[in-house]
């Protein structure tokens, strides 16, 4: 079963969850190692910062151009910028423009942007017209159930936005009230799929390969899109697609691999934002990938605790390589002792 989106027909119904601060693009190339046909899309990129070239702003939009599609996800709250982003973006390379109207992040819904737009359907619908018609490539939205409880339109506003030509919908299962409490409605998910005819991808809460299969039933969604269920593990968008399609999960990768995966993830952080930066956007990565091997059994907690100090205070590579190589090399001699 594949998803249209526009002349785009994805083989994989998973996709990774923009983001913001973690799915850069040494992080979805770690994603795509494992799985080349799942859609990955950038993280959030603020639209008139990126128009006006801020640095910090462009690193977040910058492709892998080998990747077909690549997608790009803009916030905003100017129908102005957020046009004027959708064709600076298609100019750099993105084949998809995402607009994202599901970030209930205080910083973003306080500039009435993300999921605050949900309280201001005029302007997010205006939105939605200056950004399919500034590019010809498909524009997709990404929103949650509404902004409270008294207010859950997400059904009334994806058909207007399909309307307007959005070509894929995906909905958290939560409104912007919830934040990231409770449980995401999956159900609620399938009130949206039954007002319109593209393609709906539902999110919330897939942390494991059942979750997946889960929200797929209670939701009727064509496909589904996971965020920080890969914390740790870029190789579990691929877990769950070949679980989707075959009814058989596969193993976490070995200890080996997933230090060869780590660092160069690690690498490609530096390679991208230079040293200082790199190792300090790459700490919480480093942090999650050693909690999903303490989980999985790879890593024995107590002696990821024992050096934990001493990796978060590195501030070169050369430091920091050999710390994280002799981490899981600790590891796999404790495997020997104990065999």
């Amino acid at each position: 079963m594949s998803i249209q989106i526009g002349p785009f027909s994805l083989s994989s119904r998973v996709v990774l969850a923009p983001m913001s601060g973690v799915t850069d693009l040494p992080f979805r190339r770690q994603v795509r190692r494992f799985d080349p046909s799942s859609l990955v899309v950038s993280e959030m990129i603020a639209s008139k910062e990126l128009v006006q070239q801020r640095l910090d702003v462009c690193r977040r939009a910058y492709q892998d151009l080998s990747v077909e599609p690549c997608s790009m996800q803009i916030a905003g709250y100017d129908p102005y910028w957020m046009g004027e982003a959708a064709k600076l973006a298609v100019d750099e390379g993105a084949k998809i423009i995402d607009i994202n109207m599901g970030c209930p992040a205080k910083k973003v819904t306080g500039k009435q942007s993300g999921s605050a737009l949900m309280r201001e359907p005029e302007r997010a619908l205006k939105i939605i017209q200056t950004v399919v018609e500034s590019v010809s490539v498909p524009v997709t939205l990404k929103m949650r159930t509404g902004w409270d409880d008294n207010d859950r339109n997400a059904p009334d506003l994806a058909v207007q936005a399909e309307q307007l030509g959005v070509q894929m919908i995906t909905v958290h299962g939560r409104t912007r009230c919830q934040f990231y409490n409770g449980r995401a409605d999956w159900a609620f998910i399938g009130k949206v799929k039954d007002a319109v005819t593209i393609p709906v991808i539902a999110n919330g809460d897939i942390v494991s390969v059942q979750d997946a299969a889960e929200i797929l039933t209670a939701s009727r969604a064509d496909g589904l899109m996971i965020g920080r269920g890969v914390y740790g593990r870029p190789w579990f968008i691929a877990q769950v697609h070949q679980f989707l399609e075959t009814g058989t999960p596969s193993s976490d990768p070995d200890r080996d691999e997933q230090l060869d995966v780590i660092l160069d993830h690690l690498r490609g952080a530096v390679s991208l934002y230079g040293e200082r930066i790199g190792i300090r956007s790459f700490r919480k990565h480093l942090l999650w990938y050693a909690d999903a091997a303490i989980r999985s059994g790879g890593l024995s907690s107590d002696h990821f605790a024992s050096v934990r100090a001493n990796l978060l205070q590195a501030t070169s590579l050369t430091d920091l390589e050999a710390q994280i190589y002799a981490l899981y090399q600790q590891g796999a001699v404790e495997d020997r002792a104990c065999a």
